[in-house]
């Protein structure tokens, strides 16, 4: 058996030795280079656009500007397409006259190289109607806000309105502690490696587009849309990729280079953006204010709960609203209690569009559902592992939307697991009574995520496999690997299935939409989970088809018979009757029937489940320089039936790398007179390094998920969730102080320091 294994990636020779073909790198050397002209406002219409001085350029091939592109909107959201559903998030052209953020695309120049791009891009001198801009989803909501779309009104992107139980009468109970508390949540970006690039050209009448995205099939079908073709007439090619995280789970610069290349007569022409592109004018993860009142008896039980959310949508719906829409199920479903309301908004702002990131919402709400969580527990003597358990989702919980349910008490197991490991107690105790300008702390934070879109959207995956000659297995897939391992994962399940040595796997680590089966790529957490299901399923018709052919070579019934280890054995006593290479030779090369065993299936997945987890972190506060070191990490999981455990770890190492940037140093900032992003580079922006990492510690709880066909639930995103509170719960620890902003930077540390009293005069102030 190959799952459970820690078997080496199988794209690890490739990539280390530097063989793996990236996007960039199989672009033609003639190729075009097309730049975008961004906006120099952060609101309004262009008036005109003089581009008679860049097409002087030398190398200058072409220049479209917003009054060139056809008049079809299209969306950029990596999901399913709902055809019976309204898609009001179908807001974008190719090039847009109504700028709704700094940096909006206005324009395109085709020159032969980037020097002379460039140069033409300097030379285009446009014309501007200015509007006010609003940073803040407030300012978006006022009467006299100017608007960004004209169907929505007071900009808002979408809203949810939630409650179970009768929250009026269950908060007017007697004794009742009430924790009433704002936070605020920054814009970050999502730093992967390889920034979006990608290439298009035309043969006859169909266009390829060569590009580095998580969502190859969600691509083709926007592409189609924003140019006014039929589907097929786009095909999409995805090589290896160099990490996304979200980012790629939006549609780019994918159909305008499309459109660009049907400009110049179908020839080859390459969008490669910038660093600073990629942080002024792709996506982001969404930027909340977010209010959170919480109802606790004296007996340690959660009475009710409210949640307010107000998200800073950006210039474009993007994901929009479906992000905030997750946050709210973070909330509602962590912490049952007898009364539950939620009011959330979305609001457009004239910022970059805000769209998926790892763990889509979770980051956001339950960095403040755990913090106060930590506060409640502090103020009124609980002790916070006991005040979880018993308030949390324990066993027999199900949520009524997607159906999902607590069948063991994975949860519990795992904060049990983490405490233990992390001596969480005994360095509680230690680091009790500090009274020094130096002190220390430990925190932690439980998280909870699911695995797939279902119900949300539909869950399908296709799988294709083919018995080769030599009695190999080829595997054809739309799920994308994308650096996560899921090439690896799905390789064990594959070989499980059929019965044969991992070696003998051939997974198609790229896709291409004109040859590869229908699936919807990386997001949600979905791959392994909704992936296992059609590798099952598909591996299966493979299996009964091989045991079929080996029933009539050998005349053994086909159920005495069973596929191991490449070979063709029988169950009873497992002697081998013909290798698995053997037979595929005789069932091509035979001349009475002659067939190619093949399989191909699409499994429609109507199941999700829950995983879960918590984080644990030791952190030393030097007071007076406001200054934060983490010490020691600790992320527990329960993800089920763990496929690969080497995998599994370096996903949660990731997952935990995310947390530390997002809870310490990460947010974008914007020039509140020009709305221009002010930090987009990564020597502003302050990403976290290696020197800001502690050693990353990752351990797992194992109970098998009982509706897939490995037991295996997600594992990509949650790791991402719990760092941050967990760091801001270690500072209080050793403070005193309770946060309600992030990043912790040594600002918000100093602010918070100054004004708890902590500081007296030049000093730190004695604890008494």
């Amino acid at each position: 058996m190959e799952v459970g294994k820690s078997v080496k990636r199988v794209d690890a020779l490739e990539k280390v030795t530097g063989r793996a073909k990236f996007t960039d790198d199989i672009c033609p050397s003639n190729a075009l280079i097309a730049k975008v002209y961004h906006a120099e406002i952060a609101h309004g219409f262009v008036k005109s656009i003089d581009i008679e001085e860049a097409m002087k350029v030398p190398g200058v091939i072409k220049i479209l500007t917003c009054f060139d592109v056809p008049d079809y909107l299209f969306s950029t959201d990596g999901h399913a397409w709902d055809p019976e559903a309204d898609h009001s998030n179908m807001d974008r052209h190719l090039l847009n006259r109504h700028i709704r953020l700094y940096g909006d695309d206005i324009a395109a120049v085709i020159a032969e190289d980037s020097v002379a791009a460039d140069q033409a891009l300097r030379a285009i001198r446009v014309e501007y109607e200015e509007l006010p801009f609003m940073l803040k989803a407030q300012d978006a909501i006022k009467e006299d806000a100017p608007q960004l779309f004209e169907h929505r009104s007071r900009n808002i992107c979408g809203e949810t309105f939630s409650a179970y139980g009768d929250y009026d009468t269950v908060t007017k109970e007697e004794g009742l502690h009430v924790f009433d508390d704002w936070y605020a949540i920054p814009r970050v970006q999502h730093c992967h490696l390889e920034n979006g690039v990608c290439f298009a050209y035309q043969e006859k009448e169909k266009i390829t587009v060569v590009a580095s995205t998580q969502i190859p099939h969600i691509v083709r079908r926007c592409v189609a849309q924003a140019l006014g073709v039929e589907w097929g007439m786009i095909r999409v090619v995805k090589p290896y990729i160099g990490g996304g995280f979200g980012n790629k789970q939006d549609v780019l610069y994918e159909p305008l280079c499309a459109w660009l290349c049907t400009q110049v007569g179908g020839r080859c022409v390459k969008i490669d953006t910038t660093r600073e592109e990629t942080f002024c004018n792709t996506r982001v993860r969404h930027c909340y204010d977010i209010h959170i009142v919480t109802h606790v008896r004296e007996n340690g039980t959660i009475a009710a709960r409210y949640m307010e959310m107000w998200g800073h949508q950006g210039g474009y719906t993007s994901h929009g609203h479906g992000v905030t829409e997750n946050a709210v199920g973070a909330f509602m479903n962590l912490y049952p209690c007898d009364a539950c309301k939620v009011e959330a908004h979305s609001v457009f702002t004239n910022t970059q569009p805000s769209g998926a990131m790892r763990a889509y919402g979770f980051p956001q709400a339950l960095f403040c559902v755990e913090t106060q969580i930590e506060t409640i527990c502090r103020e009124m003597g609980f002790d916070s592992l006991e005040f979880r358990k018993k308030n949390m989702m324990n066993v027999g919980f199900k949520d009524d939307f997607t159906k999902n349910e607590v069948f063991e008490d994975g949860l519990s197991l795992c904060i049990d697991k983490g405490a233990e490991l992390f001596r969480y107690r005994e360095k509680q105790q230690r680091y009790a009574h500090q009274t020094g300008e130096v002190r220390r702390g430990v925190g932690m934070a439980v998280f909870w995520y699911t695995s797939g879109v279902w119900p949300v959207s539909v869950e399908t995956d296709t799988c294709h496999m083919i018995l080769n000659q030599d009695g190999s297995v080829q595997v054809i897939m739309a799920e994308t690997e994308i650096g996560q391992g899921a090439d690896t994962a799905f390789s064990q399940m594959a070989a499980d299935v059929i019965g044969v040595p991992l070696k003998d796997i051939h997974i198609v680590s790229t896709q291409d939409t004109d040859h590869t089966p229908i699936g919807f790529g990386a997001f949600a957490s979905r791959q392994t989970f909704v992936g296992s299901f059609s590798i099952a399923q598909t591996g299966g018709i493979l299996k009964d088809k091989i045991l079929e052919a080996a029933e009539r070579k050998t005349g053994y019934a086909k159920n005495v018979l069973d596929c191991v280890d490449g070979n063709i054995v029988t169950k009873r006593d497992g002697r081998v009757l013909i290798s698995l290479k053997d037979l595929s030779e005789w069932s091509i090369y035979n001349r009475q029937r002659s067939e190619q065993l093949t399989a191909e299936s699409t499994a429609d997945v109507k199941a999700n489940a829950f995983n879960y987890g918590c984080t644990f972190a030791e952190v030393e506060v030097d007071i007076p320089m406001c200054r934060v070191r983490l010490l020691n990490m600790l992320n527990v999981h329960d993800c089920g039936k763990i496929i690969n455990p080497a995998l599994a770890e370096a996903q949660v190492h990731g997952g935990m790398s995310m947390a530390i940037g997002y809870g310490l140093q990460e947010e974008l900032l914007h020039d509140p007179k020009t709305g221009r992003c002010l930090n987009g580079n990564f020597l502003d922006y302050k990403l976290p390094t290696f020197m800001d990492h502690p050693r990353l510690n990752a351990a797992f709880v194992e109970t098998v998920e009982p509706k897939t066909p490995f037991g295996n639930r997600s594992l990509g995103e949650p790791p991402a969730i719990g760092g941050a509170p967990a760091i801001r719960n270690a500072i209080l620890a050793a403070t005193g102080v309770s946060l309600y902003k992030i990043p912790m930077t040594p600002k918000v540390l100093y602010e918070a320091f100054r004004d708890a009293g902590l500081f007296d005069g030049p000093t730190v102030k004695k604890a008494e």
